[in-house]
């Protein structure tokens, strides 16, 4: 579907892909990670064309429907679901011609086609999508001017999936997504039919929806089968193995070279010598595994504790208008080592009850009692909202400590996670996981009880990430998190509230549950009360047909994997030999035997994981439709 021969690219004179390969089979649902900066959307931009290449090419067969989510997202007045329904513009455009032709054959050709495509019932697969990403039927048929810029962006999304391209390209399409979104759509990837490539950050997306990873690191492209996990364990098991190998290559080129110095000169050992000289030419060098030093967060631990409840809500309301209070009926208390997460669709009030609990907002109505002296750190989804643009990191801490030496002053903003070069950037000039970082070290200065997430993962990377979770779980104060990231949320939490209805209450159940909730309601939304499908005795003689059609595909793959196992094996061992050129000296040519024998078993290896990732496709697409 997508090859890419020895790409090399540059931004602003900064090489950031090298001579980078990557074949990457039909079909398959590909996550494309690496750290913050190494590329990833640069790739985007040079498959789509919107970028040349320095060099290399990518090929992609003829006819192929490329579709990303556009970056302006759209503000007319037209309705969302008119929106949505223009991006099939094949099904535009036949429909429109259906107004005017008059030629019987062309009109009949016409509406052939619209059957052929689905046309007849695009509206209700658009308004499914539209429901999925969080729009109800009322909001569907709402003009886009009247949403905001995030919400549009979410038609923007719905548009791309209901063109449903050949290859789909997603850059951190979760970015604009609630929880619930999310969950929708991994969901709808790991069922979509055609060949996808995400960049993401969220470690639950890659491992639901995706069955391969693309991994851009040190200027290559890497592909690994399965999702983020194996990923993990995959590259582990290969960066140790080529310490390993780089160990006894460097072992071995220290050895010969000693030889070549003690016996240059000595006529009875020249021959020997030059034939070593000759293997060391052409042993080349194993590059050292370069691991990413990603800078940790650290949260300052409060001066002293507070007593349980730290915060109590006694028949609260809250709101922006007199009169017209967002959520009420609010009886809630937050003890002090209590970890929450707040679950519920954008709109409903999570980051109004954040803003509540953080002093930001007035009750309007009931009481809201505070522990005494304590001190509450707040981390808003929109970071300009509490940044001043023009100013530094710098001039931010500065602001919180006036008597402070300067050196003092730097030495804390390094402690947000800023570099020195980027400590006197105006905060406008940062990238969202610099402001992210800069915001989170102002938003916990003053060593809170409690600190409060509003969609703090954002711009942050896997391994960001990663480090957040170690400071949330090592900070000692209550937690209150809005995530659509639910590896975060898992890592971190204990408690989960729901906000719905006007008010906020308990959840009975954990994640996998709500998972559930919602996509269980949006199946149900798909078959529109079409009933239950059949008798549970008829729905189990389709249950063991299906088993049965994909026995030889399941039986297919299991015998691929065991290919898969003994090529690598067969890999792992050329590349041991071929480490100990020693062993060659007195016959240099078996190296380049050796060398084509590697060559033919990782071509055989290549094939096999293509041939298995289709396959496993095929078989998961199938048992999705179950």
């Amino acid at each position: 579907m997508l090859t890419i021969t020895d790409l090399s690219a540059r931004i602003a004179g900064r090489l950031l892909i090298d001579n980078a390969s990557l074949a990457l089979p039909a079909g398959v649902k590909a996550g494309l990670v690496g750290p913050n900066g190494a590329g990833k959307s640069t790739l985007f931009k040079i498959i789509t064309g919107e970028m040349a290449s320095e060099t290399g090419h990518v090929s992609i067969p003829k006819n192929t429907r490329m579709g990303q989510v556009a970056q302006e997202a759209p503000s007319e007045e037209t309705a969302l679901v008119e929106i949505v329904l223009r991006a099939d513009l094949e099904r535009t455009k036949l429909m429109k011609e259906a107004e005017t032709a008059t030629d019987p054959n062309r009109i009949a050709e016409i509406q052939t086609r619209l059957v052929d495509i689905d046309a007849h019932s695009a509206e209700a697969r658009a308004s499914s999508i539209l429901a999925g990403l969080g729009f109800d039927q009322d909001a569907q048929l709402r003009p886009a001017s009247s949403f905001s810029g995030g919400w549009r962006m979410r038609v923007a999304l719905a548009s791309v999936l209901f063109a449903e391209p050949d290859l789909l390209l997603l850059d951190e399409p979760t970015n604009y997504l609630d929880l619930e979104g999310t969950l929708w759509l991994e969901d709808y990837i790991r069922r979509y039919p055609h060949t996808v490539l995400i960049i993401s950050h969220d470690r639950d997306l890659l491992n639901t929806a995706a069955n391969a990873i693309v991994h851009l690191d040190q200027k290559k492209l890497t592909f690994y089968r399965g999702g983020f996990d194996q990923f993990e364990r995959q590259k582990a098991e290969r960066d140790e193995h080529q310490m390993k190998v780089r160990e006894k290559s460097l072992a071995a080129r220290k050895h010969m070279e000693a030889f070549v110095e003690r016996f240059r000169a000595k006529a009875s050992k020249a021959r020997q010598a030059q034939s070593r000289l000759k293997a060391l030419e052409k042993m080349g060098t194993v590059d050292a595994v370069i691991e990413t030093n990603v800078r940790g967060f650290s949260f300052p631990r409060p001066d002293r504790g507070v007593a349980s409840p730290i915060i109590a809500i006694e028949d609260g309301a809250v709101g922006y208008t007199p009169g017209a209070p967002v959520l009420s009926r609010l009886d809630l208390r937050i003890d002090a080592d209590d970890r929450i997460a707040l679950l519920g669709s954008n709109g409903n009030g999570k980051s109004t009850f954040a803003k509540f609990i953080a002093g930001r907002l007035e009750a309007e109505d009931g009481r809201l009692r505070l522990a005494p002296q304590l001190k509450t750190g707040f981390f808003a989804q929109h970071q300009m909202d509490d940044l001043r643009p023009n100013e530094s990191a710098v001039a931010h801490v500065r602001a919180l400590m006036p008597d402070a030496q300067e050196a003092r002053v730097r030495a804390r903003v390094a402690q947000m996670g800023l570099t020195a070069e980027k400590m006197n950037t105006p905060a406008k000039d940062l990238s969202g996981g610099e402001k992210a970082r800069l915001l989170m070290g102002l938003a916990t200065f003053d060593a809170p009880n409690l600190i409060i997430l509003d969609e703090p993962t954002n711009h942050l990377d896997i391994d960001s990430r990663a480090a957040l979770i170690r400071a949330l779980n090592d900070f000692p104060g209550a937690v209150i998190l809005i995530s659509h990231d639910r590896h975060l949320i898992e890592a971190t939490v204990d408690r989960l509230w729901i906000v719905r209805d006007g008010t906020v209450s308990s959840f009975d159940g954990d994640l996998e549950d709500y998972r559930q909730e919602v996509v269980g309601a949006s199946s149900r939304g798909k078959k529109g009360g079409s009933g239950d499908g059949g008798s549970k005795a008829e729905k189990r003689k389709q249950a063991a047909e299906q088993r049965a059609s994909l026995a030889p595909l399941k039986k297919k793959i299991s015998d691929l994997e065991a290919m898969v196992a003994r090529l690598t094996k067969q890999v792992e061992s050329l590349d041991a030999e071929l480490s100990n050129p020693e062993q060659f000296a007195d016959a240099p040519y078996k190296i380049a035997q050796k060398s084509k024998q590697r060559a033919e078993r990782a071509a055989e290896l290549q094939t096999a994981e293509e041939q298995w990732l289709e396959l496993t496709s095929q078989v998961e697409e199938s048992e999705a439709a179950e």
